[in-house]
């Protein structure tokens, strides 16, 4: 009888022997995958809709912070096409056909860039038909179209990335792109 109870017992300590070394072994990938949760906490994803009659609108976006950086110029170059968020591109979607400045957009999904330039040169709205990509590199070549945007300075700096509707009525929006100093904005109606 003392041989089976020796051998339960050196049974046991093995065991915990082999689940202390294995949640060793764990640690690190967890600890891997804790940074990049933490990674992805300092550009959450973020998402904005709207609905104009019966059609429906929805961005979904990543929403990065300043963080000491300087935005527009530095970390957005001026020139260069830019997703317009963080992580996963931006994604924007339409239950109906709309007319986004001067582009006509079918109902659809769609991937949303821009391309910033200099104060006093107006950005674009870029459209990409190409959905499901990560951020970068941008599709050159699939665009639906582009369309100039409105600049407008903000009174204070705005520390996290927002994409927004705003003044909107039955049948139009406007949708705003905010970051750093920047204010661009596009008007967005519904076909009629």
């Amino acid at each position: 009888m003392k041989i089976p109870a020796r051998l339960a017992t050196l049974s046991l300590v093995f065991s915990l022997a082999a689940s202390f070394t294995a949640f060793g072994q764990m640690s690190g990938p967890m600890s891997a995958t804790s940074a990049a949760q933490n990674e992805k906490l300092l550009s959450p994803p973020a998402m904005t809709s709207v609905s104009l009659g019966g059609t429906h609108i929805t961005i979904h976006y990543g929403s990065p912070a300043m963080r000491g950086r300087v935005i527009m110029g530095g970390l957005v170059p001026y020139g260069q096409v830019w997703r317009t968020g963080a992580n996963k591109a931006t994604s924007f979607v339409t239950t109906g056909d709309l007319k986004i400045g001067t582009l006509h957009v079918p109902a659809g999904s769609y991937t949303l860039f821009t391309l910033p330039q200099a104060p006093g040169t107006p950005w674009q709205l870029i459209l990409s038909k190409k959905t499901g990509e990560w951020g970068i590199p941008y599709p050159s070549g699939d665009d639906l179209g582009r369309t100039p945007m409105h600049g407008a300075k903000l009174p204070k700096t705005q520390q996290s990335l927002t994409i927004s509707f705003e003044h909107t009525t039955r049948h139009s929006t406007e949708l705003h792109v905010r970051w750093e100093n920047t204010d661009e904005s596009v008007l967005i109606e519904a076909a009629k």
